[in-house]
């Protein structure tokens, strides 16, 4: 089921809470709020049960982490012409940018080296 997927393109597979996937091409340049537009606008059929009443709602989630909506796929460097997994979950608002740091500190982990210097893109 592997599509080829042009040098110039990302295919992203997007993964829903309900475990449904869809693949779709695009450019680098395209940032996480454009993809959630277009997949708003090309939402597949199967995908029906899902649906969302707008796009700004669609939040996308790479590496654990929520994108927000003008980081762009090249940004993320992202290999061309090669297939990434994304989950593609609703949701209204981004969590705080320290949200998994509190969460770390509860936990009673020790924050990484660099947790004063990364951020959620």
């Amino acid at each position: 089921m592997t599509r080829h997927v042009p040098a110039d393109k990302i295919n992203l597979r997007l993964i829903l809470v309900s475990g449904k996937t869809k693949e779709f091409l695009f450019s680098p340049s395209e940032s996480a709020g454009d993809i959630a537009q277009h997949v708003f606008e090309n939402w597949p059929e199967d995908w029906c049960q899902e649906s969302v009443s707008k796009a700004e709602i669609l939040r996308l989630i790479y590496q654990g982490r929520f994108l927000h909506s003008n980081v762009t796929l090249g940004a993320l460097g992202l290999p061309y012409g090669r297939t990434t997994v994304m989950h593609l979950v609703p949701r209204e608002n981004l969590p705080e940018p320290n949200s998994q740091d509190q969460r770390q500190k509860s936990k009673g982990g020790n924050s990484s080296c660099c947790s004063a210097s990364c951020c959620i893109l």
